[in-house]
């Protein structure tokens, strides 16, 4: 997996177990832009996905984090994205593999399966 841009929150230390959901531009809410903008909708938003996914026994990023880890998939974070948010290897989260460029992705991805289970 290739963590880039706000993904990267996913595995950064600072903000892994802290994540707020976009409201605004976000075309999978069907908010319109003005409302998502307002103070609170985003938290409310937040703690409503967060109930949601616990209903549907989905683990938090954490946790799910670990999971993918521990199943031998290799997880790694953009270079472009961690030098732009001024990041190291020591902010991201110790299931982070390595820091490379979207090219090394590439050559990491050929040829590698999809398993579904």
């Amino acid at each position: 997996l290739f963590f880039t841009f706000f993904g990267l929150d996913a595995i950064t230390k600072k903000h892994w177990e802290h994540i707020k959901l976009a409201t605004v531009g976000n075309p999978g809410l069907h908010l319109p832009t003005l409302l998502g903008g307002m103070p609170g909708v985003p938290d409310l938003v937040t703690h409503y996905m967060e109930r949601k996914m616990d209903k549907l026994d989905i683990p938090p990023i954490p946790e799910f984090i670990e999971m993918i880890a521990d199943t031998g998939a290799g997880i790694y974070a953009c270079k472009a994205s961690v030098d732009l948010f001024e990041l190291d290897k020591d902010d991201l989260v110790e299931q982070v593999q390595d820091i490379i460029t979207v090219g090394e992705f590439y050559e990491h991805a050929a040829g590698g399966q999809i398993i579904f289970t």
